[in-house]
């Protein structure tokens, strides 16, 4: 190791490269590119998997949404273009039937309906829910509580709005929790005000009420509009998408093959697809940046042999003065990692400068693109060590060379 901190092979490596200025800038903006290309593409792709993330944000991914539609296939005596409803008995023959699968099954209701407040008034829409929803798209809630399950059962007339609604209704600086307003005329009490999502939102700004409130109020009997299903981990999403379409086409005798009758979301479908997407990037990342990087290496492999060719004289002086082959060999390997060291760490340094830019301009805002772009540490520094060992590795090629030159053969090189 004495040989690093020789002054004589640090003002060789100097005088080297000083020689070749032009030659050496272009072998390090080769090997800098690479590292930064890899830098800024695995920055992007964490950025958009931010985004993506933030998107769906406290929504249960693994979710399924399934509402009924008009037939398009006569089955059993019924014509074409038959509308139904879904009822609660399929409620219970699902949790029944997929126990296993299920995890979580809420059943909706939905209206649009005036809502007021003293003078103030305003249309929006009235959800009866039960108080698993809560646990399917998570409600941030900034004032009080969300719905429970005595609510359910005492079937009360409470509320909880969204924070626009508050906003409409409400005096500012007025505590709504306690206060009543009045939906189709009946009074409801404000248990709770929450702040709607800026990503995902199925309801937009809604006044959720107690299922069995609202089957009260309405008059809605066992009918239900439309339900969210959340599957147990492990399980297969896509499938038990396909068993439960099917074991509700068979209640409501609708025919196996019919495609229009119920309409469904698969968020889990949905989310694979992009998940697919994300990891082809990286992928595609991580290839063109290692294949760059590489590319820049072998620059500076050929680099080092021209420069190995133009110093032969000087090389072959050295062995007759005593220089073991060890010694030159130790330089030229220096000299590469060297180059390649300088190189990677600008190429992270500007790659890094890059992304914050990419920040800046793209990431700030509801609407944000790439959310906060970045890449782990250790990543960067395993990149780093892979840049030096190459450099150290392809290094070897022209010190081997520069040891087998005789010195006699190098004096009369002209």
């Amino acid at each position: 190791m004495r040989f690093l901190f020789d002054s004589d092979t640090w003002q060789e490596i100097y005088g080297s490269i000083r020689k070749n200025k032009v030659r050496t800038g272009i072998t390090i903006i080769g090997v800098l590119w690479g590292i930064f290309l890899l830098v800024v593409l695995l920055g992007a792709a964490r950025g958009m998997e931010n985004g993506f993330k933030k998107l769906f944000g406290d929504f249960a991914t693994n979710s399924v949404f399934v509402w009924t539609q008009a037939t398009d296939t006569p089955f059993k005596g019924f014509q074409k273009g038959r509308r139904f409803t879904l009822n609660t008995n399929d409620i219970e023959v699902l949790k029944s039937q997929y126990s296993k699968e299920i995890k979580l099954l809420a059943p909706r209701n939905q209206t649009n309906n005036l809502i007021t407040h003293n003078f103030k008034s305003g249309s929006f829409k009235v959800s009866g829910d039960y108080p698993i929803l809560d646990q399917i798209q998570k409600k941030k809630l900034i004032y009080g509580r969300f719905l429970n399950e005595n609510d359910i059962l005492s079937t009360a007339k409470v509320t909880v709005i969204s924070e626009d609604m508050y906003k409409q209704l409400f005096n500012k600086g007025t505590m709504p929790i306690g206060e009543y307003i009045k939906i189709n005329a009946i009074n409801y009490k404000v248990i709770g005000v929450y702040e709607p999502s800026s990503t995902i939102n199925f309801d937009g700004d809604c006044a959720y009420i107690p299922f069995s409130t609202f089957k009260k109020v309405y008059n809605t009997a066992n009918k239900i509009d439309w339900m969210m299903i959340t599957a147990n981990e492990g399980t297969d999403i896509a499938q038990m998408e396909s068993d439960i379409l099917l074991t509700l086409k068979s209640l409501h005798k609708v025919h196996p093959e019919d495609k229009r009758a119920f309409g469904s979301v698969n968020l889990g479908k949905e989310i694979g697809k992009v998940t697919g997407f994300l990891t082809g990037m990286q992928f595609l990342t991580w290839f063109v940046g290692i294949a760059t990087l590489i590319a820049g290496v072998f620059a500076i492999g050929n680099i080092l042999l021209i420069t190995v060719k133009e110093r032969t004289k000087e090389i072959g002086i050295r062995r007759a003065l005593g220089a073991t082959p060890k010694s030159i060999k130790q330089q030229i390997i220096l000299e590469s990692v060297f180059l390649t060291t300088i190189a990677g760490m600008l190429g992270i340094v500007f790659g890094g400068l890059t992304l914050f830019i990419i920040d800046l301009k793209f990431g700030q805002g509801v609407d944000a693109a790439l959310v906060n772009p970045t890449v782990n540490i250790p990543i960067i520094l395993i990149a780093l060590v892979v840049l030096i060992i190459l450099g150290t590795l392809i290094g070897l090629i022209p010190a081997h060379m520069a040891t087998v030159i005789k010195p006699i053969e190098a004096l009369r090189e002209e």
